[in-house]
């Protein structure tokens, strides 16, 4: 009977000390500790942060959401393409020119509509937005598939507003707008800016601005702020090209040490601001001048051509209609002669034609002449 008990027991106590299959392993166990590894590696879940959990409660109405590294994207079902091809876009590239890696979760929410988009980005931006950071709340509102082409290509877009949020991240309030957004176009290789100047006559009609006097085009509406968008740029692109080796990383170590762009300036490239100010314009205008004015020409020329073109047809009309008028009198007279010839012949006011006959006669030589 003992020995049963024994036997009981013993069978017992290996039943409860086998894990059942499927289970998963006991947390504290080598096997437990090598599952859940291998688990993070394969699907990585970043902590919840609550700055983004907070930013993410503002815009309830979507019903996607990704997590992936450092980015938090939310969007509709519909868009979810568009929102996984943005995602990868951002992993694969998230480094800056002249900045250290960034760090700050992000928030990425790809509005559905032009009202929601208007909602999530608030009353602040301007009408013309394609897209906006919010630099405070680690932030980006973007339009989704349904925007139209003004919206532009969504992963340089992306891109663009990302380098916002990286350059707040290491240099805080320390950039003016123009080297912002100058910055973020350089970081996205917006190589439409160039050609905005190559197709514009602000070269010939206006003077280049000073880096100060820039800072107030991009609050002028939205022809202003385009060009504004293309001069940032070109100031961007030519003081990374002053540095062909660090490009602006010597200026970002120094602006940060110094909290002061014109020192930064002397330190980095041994320049005053300007210095820069001439260098950046005699470059563009080296660069785009001749074809602005060529440009140009071409404007004023179509220009007249759309003022004079409606004078020039109203006189060729005037011309044909004068020219038509004088042909319809002359058939007039014609007619009227003519009718006047014949009602005088029925008269019997004309030659007589016997006599005209005679007459003609009496010239001819005769036969007894030869």
């Amino acid at each position: 009977m003992d020995v049963c008990r024994a036997l009981v027991s013993l069978l017992m106590g290996l039943a409860i000390s086998a894990p059942a299959i499927g289970a998963q392993p006991p947390s504290g166990s080598v096997a437990g500790r090598s599952a859940r590894v291998a688990a993070s590696r394969a699907t990585p879940q970043p902590a919840p942060d609550p700055a983004t959990e907070r930013a993410v409660a503002r815009v309830p109405s979507t019903s996607l959401r990704l997590d992936r590294g450092r980015f938090t994207m939310v969007a509709e079902q519909r868009d979810a393409r568009m929102a996984n091809a943005l995602l990868a876009s951002a992993l694969s590239q998230d480094s800056f020119p002249g900045l250290p890696r960034p760090q700050a979760r992000v928030l990425i929410a790809i509005a559905p509509d032009a009202r929601r988009f208007r909602a999530w980005v608030g009353p602040s931006a301007p009408e013309w937005g394609a897209a906006i950071a919010i630099p405070g709340e680690q932030r980006i509102v973007m339009q989704g598939g349904d925007a139209g082409s003004s919206a532009g290509d969504p992963l340089v877009v992306l891109r663009h507003e990302l380098a916002h949020l990286a350059l707040h991240e290491a240099m805080g309030r320390l950039p003016p707008r123009w080297f912002d957004e100058g910055y973020a176009s350089v970081a996205a290789h917006e190589w439409t800016r160039e050609s905005t100047i190559e197709t514009s006559g602000g070269m010939i009609w206006r003077t280049l601005p000073t880096l100060a006097e820039l800072e107030d085009g991009f609050y002028a509406g939205a022809s202003r702020a385009t060009w504004s968008y293309a001069l940032a740029y070109r100031a961007v692109d030519e003081l990374a090209a002053l540095d062909p080796r660090g490009g602006l990383t010597n200026l970002f170590r120094e602006w940060k040490a110094e909290g002061s762009f014109e020192r930064a300036l002397r330190l980095a490239y041994g320049m005053t601001g300007e210095q820069f100010d001439k260098h950046w314009h005699q470059q563009t205008r080296k660069r785009f001048g001749a074809l602005a004015l060529v440009t140009g020409a071409s404007a004023v020329l179509g220009f007249f051509a759309i003022l004079l073109g409606p004078l020039l047809w109203m006189r060729r009309r005037r011309d044909r209609a004068r020219l038509e008028a004088m042909r319809m009198l002359d058939a007039a007279q014609d007619r009227a002669a003519r009718e006047s010839a014949l009602e005088a012949i029925l008269r019997g006011d004309g030659p007589d034609p016997d006599a005209a006959e005679v007459g003609l006669g009496s010239d001819r030589p005769t036969g007894a002449g030869r």
